[in-house]
């Protein structure tokens, strides 16, 4: 199978999931605690079910890596997956929720889908395609090809990230961009220069690592590779990521 069958799946699958996970979200549900303190409801649990179901029909020899049942299978290929990334939004009725789904070959990240169905969004890429943004549902053939910015001095630079300590690490001479439930989205359409995301999971990161790559962006991690199990890095455009690493305590990407 190619990059274009693989992604028309995660397409088909991604629209079954959106329209369960709406309709728990037009229901209403309420969140427990995981035991690492990360919310999670019945949708969460429903909608990555029925994620595996569908995928594994199509490709019954694939793993699975999800935030919510954890690894199955053996393969070169991984379909990695978070039912609803933002669930305390879902939970609460904001439409700032995501389904994310990336296909893994042989250890590298080659689809990256991310649906919005709240929204009406949706973003994605393949490797070597380029990254795109739609309307959804049906909106591909709409889809607007995704450029990060050309800012390339950092004092022009609008930068944002996960938390005041983070924020404190990124050069002072930059612009903080306005807090933003979607900052990622803003990067890959250029409306920001810099994210740096220090936390969280690699059902989290892998599709944005791609959809940023193949906007022109760069991704490093805290050892300096470009993994997205070594909990999240420094996401930018590609002309200010060096003078922005030196800001950090990264090595330089291997």
């Amino acid at each position: 199978m190619n990059n274009e069958d693989d992604l028309r799946l995660a397409f088909d699958t991604a629209d079954l999931a959106a329209a369960l996970a709406l309709a728990h979200f037009e229901a209403g549900v309420s969140a427990t605690l995981k035991a690492d303190g990360s919310p999670v409801t019945e949708a969460d649990r429903a909608v990555e079910r029925l994620l595996r179901e569908s995928l594994s029909a199509a490709h019954p020899d694939d793993a699975f890596l999800g935030e919510e049942l954890g690894r199955l299978g053996e393969s070169e290929r991984v379909w990695i997956l978070d039912p609803i990334d933002g669930t305390g939004f879902f939970s609460r009725g904001d439409p700032n929720w995501r389904i994310h789904i990336a296909l893994e070959v042989r250890g590298v990240v080659e689809l990256a889908v991310v649906t919005s169905p709240a929204l009406g969004r949706r973003w994605w890429a393949t490797r070597g395609g380029g990254s795109f943004e739609s309307s959804w549902p049906n909106g591909e053939g709409g889809a607007r090809r995704l450029t990060v910015s050309t800012t390339s001095v950092v004092a022009d630079a609008v930068v944002d990230a996960l938390d005041d300590e983070s924020r404190g690490r990124l050069p002072s001479s930059a612009s903080r961009a306005s807090a933003s439930p979607l900052p990622l989205v803003e990067l890959v359409r250029g409306e920001i220069d810099a994210f740096l995301a220090e936390r969280y999971y690699t059902w989290d990161h892998a599709p944005w690592i791609l959809l940023v790559e193949e906007a022109g962006g760069c991704f490093t991690d805290p050892t300096g590779g470009r993994a997205s199990d070594q909990g999240g890095g420094l996401y930018s455009n590609a002309l200010l990521h060096s003078q922005l690493l030196a800001s950090l305590d990264y090595p330089r990407n291997r």
